[in-house]
């Protein structure tokens, strides 16, 4: 997938993905791609609140795919939306590198003991 993480708080993930290489047969970036973009995203914020006694698993996770990409990387903004104890909820915004919105994600994750 190629994908490159810039910055990584429980608050806040942002990580890029070339466009190349996950792309459908017209050659525009395929849905997946940002599903998977965007489940990283959440589930690496949603780690580092569980913190080192307790994993994350995703359990429900929605896209809304605004526009198509064709070339260059995506970058994808994670946000937490929900912290608690047992659930960690994030919004994913993808964006090409015009800044226009690709994709819109939200991730919710369960924290288990590990």
């Amino acid at each position: 997938m190629g994908i490159e993480f810039v910055e990584a708080s429980a608050e806040r993930v942002v990580a890029r993905m070339p466009v190349k290489g996950n792309t459908q047969p017209y050659g525009l970036l395929h849905g997946g791609a940002s599903v998977v973009l965007a489940e990283s995203i959440g589930s690496i914020g949603a780690a580092i609140h569980a913190g080192s006694e307790r994993i994350a698993v995703g359990i429900e996770i929605n896209a809304t795919h605004h526009r198509s990409a064709t070339e260059g990387y995506v970058t994808g903004v994670g946000t937490m939306l929900h912290g608690g104890r047992s659930l960690a909820s994030y919004e994913v915004v993808i964006s090409d590198e015009q800044g226009r919105r690709v994709c819109t994600s939200r991730i919710t994750c369960m924290l288990r003991d590990a």
